[in-house]
């Protein structure tokens, strides 16, 4: 079976498996008991409590999708779940530490930052704590000892976007990284490059808009030959919108990741596609996992990767998204 086959096998057998635990969890005696107690229907387990621990940065809406997913499964399993996030990597090691220091029962984390986060992840399972990953570090979790991963295999869905941006007629795509050292940007860029190669990296301070904006409008003043503006998250095509109405380029703009205001950028065209890898479903996936892993000795992935992703938003598809997407839920 071929890399490709597998990521779809697994994404199926993912979205089944949330269909078979979110069934099990909503019926029943127990659900009934808690219904009548007047409290919401959901797991009749002992309380648990999971740290929940990204690298994402203040304003990132990307994991506000994340994050509600996770607070659903937290929900329907009984579970207090304690959000941190820090894009420093040393930091987000540090929160790790705390939540093995609390004797929590699991951890959720990303691994965008590897080798920072390596040795305080190992350190979490040695002490006999729980660990998934979920959205960065698919090449690095194993290695960690951690239990399953969830999200896409980003070299993949940076093949698929330069496999469309040649099908699309590009001529040259500007990649634009707004994470410094984030392993899964450099993998979504360097996997456009090997099926679209004409594609050239920027680097820009992803906290700090308004020098994302000027950085991308000076690129496209410079380079007219680029005729494609890749960003690598929903809030930065809507800014490179504005970059190329600044530069008067014709450029179009194709991104990674939605959220609801991209979605209506899709439908209204000023963005052209969207490489969606469910970040919700991450969340959820994440954290119901750590619930099966510990009341039913059940893993998600059966220690494979459990992708999420690639697929693409358009204007072919964007009708069906729309409305979940102002649910938040993609």
């Amino acid at each position: 079976m071929t890399r490709t086959s597998r990521a779809s096998v697994l994404a199926v057998s993912a979205l089944t498996v949330l269909a078979l635990a979110a069934c099990s969890s909503s019926g029943g005696k127990a659900a009934a008991e808690n219904d009548r107690a007047g409290n919401a229907a959901g797991a009749g387990t002992p309380r648990m409590t999971v740290a929940f621990i990204t690298h994402s940065a203040p304003g990132d809406t990307f994991w506000d999708l994340v994050r509600k997913g996770a607070e659903a499964a937290a929900k329907k399993d009984n579970i207090d779940l304690q959000y941190q996030s820090d894009p420093d990597g040393a930091n987000q090691a540090n929160l790790v530490q705390s939540a093995i220091d609390k004797k929590v029962d699991g951890i959720a984390v990303t691994l965008a930052k590897p080798e920072a986060m390596k040795a305080n992840v190992q350190k979490a399972s040695q002490n006999g704590v729980p660990v998934v990953a979920l959205n960065g570090g698919i090449d690095h979790w194993k290695s960690m000892g951690v239990l399953g991963y969830f999200g896409q295999d980003e070299k993949i869905a940076g093949q698929a976007a330069g496999e469309r941006l040649t099908k699309d007629g590009a001529k040259k795509a500007l990649c634009v990284i707004h994470e410094q050292g984030n392993v899964g940007h450099e993998s979504r860029c360097d996997g456009t490059k090997s099926t679209f190669p004409n594609t050239e990296k920027i680097y820009v301070t992803g906290t700090d808009m308004p020098s994302v904006q000027a950085a991308i409008t000076s690129k496209l003043q410079q380079d007219k030959s680029i005729d494609r503006v890749l960003t690598l998250g929903a809030p930065f095509a809507l800014t490179a919108v504005n970059s190329v109405k600044d530069a008067n380029s014709q450029a179009k703009i194709v991104t990674f990741d939605t959220n609801k205001d991209l979605v209506t950028a899709i439908k209204s065209g000023q963005v052209q596609w969207a490489v969606d890898q469910q970040p919700y479903l991450q969340g959820y996936l994440a954290v119901d996992s750590l619930w099966l892993y510990k009341f039913n000795g059940n893993m998600i992935g059966g220690g494979q990767a459990t992708l999420t992703g690639p697929a693409f938003i358009d204007n072919s598809n964007v009708a069906a998204v729309e409305a979940f997407a102002g649910n938040g839920t993609r």
